[in-house]
């Protein structure tokens, strides 16, 4: 992060100056006093300044807006990037045309970014770190429902069957979608199986 000393006759109006000049606002910055000055004798004999140091907090969305914009550009596509963000998670949602070519199958290819993005605004392991979450056309939710009526639906078979179910392999977030939608069923458990990227959920009845 960059830092950077700032003087004025008080410690307010070395902030005024370092603001001024840097061009943002108060909550962009960390602030340090390093001397609060001194009037001095009838305001001339003795006089110090007051100096404070300046510490410019990194922009964790503008720098995944910059990144994401770059990309594409390069592509060819173009799309509104929307960002928003609470406390440790930054959401970035993408409109336009030519969505598909983002999402790609299932969802990899935004999966892809998404993991690209989160490596760019974390970099810095003194920084604060975030959780990027990257949709496009609310693809996410509709993912989500979809893999929770197929959970309804294959958990439906097995309790009518008996016979045990296994999922294609999915990623860890979709395979958390299955699991939490049935972890209160009563007569079913889940549990996942296989390694990294060909893991899947299994879908059991439980033991009487």
């Amino acid at each position: 992060m960059k830092c950077l000393e700032y003087v004025g006759k008080t410690v307010g109006v070395a902030k005024e100056n370092a603001l001024s000049e840097l061009g943002v606002t108060e909550d962009r910055v960390e602030i340090e006093v390093i001397d609060e000055g001194n009037k001095g004798l009838l305001s001339i004999i003795g006089r110090r300044p007051a100096k404070i140091k300046v510490t410019l907090k990194k922009d964790y969305a503008t720098e995944a807006k910059s990144f994401l914009r770059n990309i594409l550009d390069n592509m060819g596509i173009d799309a509104e990037i929307n960002i928003t963000e609470n406390k440790n998670i930054i959401k970035i949602v993408l409109n336009g045309s030519n969505m598909g070519i983002l999402i790609g199958y299932r969802g990899e290819t935004l999966d892809s970014l998404q993991y690209l993005v989160s490596l760019v605004v974390n970099k810095e392991q003194s920084g604060e770190y975030k959780r990027i979450v990257l949709d496009a056309e609310n693809y996410r939710d509709k993912r989500e429902e979809t893999l929770k009526r197929l959970a309804m639906r294959i958990a439906h078979k097995v309790h009518k069957t008996g016979k045990i179910m296994r999922l294609e392999p999915m990623n860890p977030y979709e395979r958390r979608i299955i699991h939490s939608a049935l972890q209160e069923d009563k007569y079913i458990k889940t549990y996942s199986e296989g390694d990294e990227p060909h893991r899947y959920v299994v879908i059991d009845l439980k033991k009487a």
